[in-house]
């Protein structure tokens, strides 16, 4: 894999300890049969809740993830098949199937530090996942797309692809560079009925999001609900996290009937945030 996920609004890299999604929406279990979909960072949190759905509408789902024994059980599980990859290696992106109809780009990573005191290596890092990782796998898939006269892109992005934070000048760097990325592949392939589209969630219940809750209330010495509702969720109407079912709902939603007309687009699913 490359790391899960998401969206930290946050994603944080090496070992997320996959998670059960808390509900499972209902899916037609044949709205994508004889597809195929390629996620990444999909052994947990977000990443594992889209290869969850999708495979549930009956698509054949390729689990990209660097954690090797949780992507293996969970393609396991829902009949798909595991590829463990480091996507901050070229060579490592370069050998993942070229075949998907459908691309989920979901790994990520979070540093949070001033600029001047982020790590150049870090940002480089969090840049070759999150936005050139999703680049070469677009370049190898698209032509596929392409062939077949169909293909879905869904870009899991995130507030911070559409708002600034301070101290996370890679994470929202790079989230701004894929949506940008998301709206030149809507542009290039629309002619060839493959739509491209993010979806922005704000804060996700994803082990990633949990350890930063647990970091803030040890450094500001308060409990972990008050930094949900008072440091996380403080500018958002609704006062609590998105679980990560409810972002592959979303997901699924771009992939299925109805929305071949949606590209170019960024759904933002963030309870307010974006609006206040």
């Amino acid at each position: 894999m490359c790391a899960p996920a998401p969206c930290d609004a946050g994603g944080d890299v090496l070992t997320v300890t996959p998670m059960e999604t808390s509900r499972t929406p209902q899916h037609d279990p044949h709205a994508l049969a004889g597809r195929t979909a390629l996620v990444t960072g999909a052994a947990s949190g977000i990443g594992l809740a889209c290869a969850e759905a999708l495979a549930a509408a009956g698509a054949h789902v390729h689990v990209v993830d660097k954690a090797g024994d949780a992507a293996r059980s969970l393609a396991e599980r829902i009949g798909g098949t595991a590829w463990v990859a480091d996507l901050s290696v070229a060579e490592a992106v370069d050998a993942l199937p070229a075949d998907a109809d459908i691309v989920v780009n979901n790994a990520g990573l979070q540093h949070v530090a001033p600029v001047h005191e982020f790590p150049p290596d870090r940002f480089a890092l969090m840049h070759r996942v999150m936005v050139e990782a999703p680049f070469r796998i677009l370049r190898r898939t698209l032509p596929g797309m392409y062939e077949r006269g169909w293909g879905r892109v869904v870009n899991i992005s995130s507030v911070h692809g559409l708002r600034a934070s301070p101290y996370k000048s890679a994470y929202v760097s790079a989230k701004h560079a894929l949506e940008g990325l998301s709206k030149v592949v809507a542009l290039e392939a629309a002619p060839h009925g493959v739509t491209s589209n993010c979806v922005s969630p704000g804060y996700v219940r994803t082990p990633l999001v949990e350890d930063q809750i647990a970091d803030q209330a040890r450094s500001h010495g308060i409990s972990e609900q008050e930094v949900v509702g008072r440091v996380l969720l403080e500018r958002s109407a609704l006062k609590s996290l998105i679980e990560p079912a409810d972002v592959a709902g979303a997901v699924l939603w771009l992939c299925g009937p109805g929305t071949g007309h949606m590209t170019g687009s960024s759904l933002t699913m963030d309870g307010g945030w974006t609006a206040n």
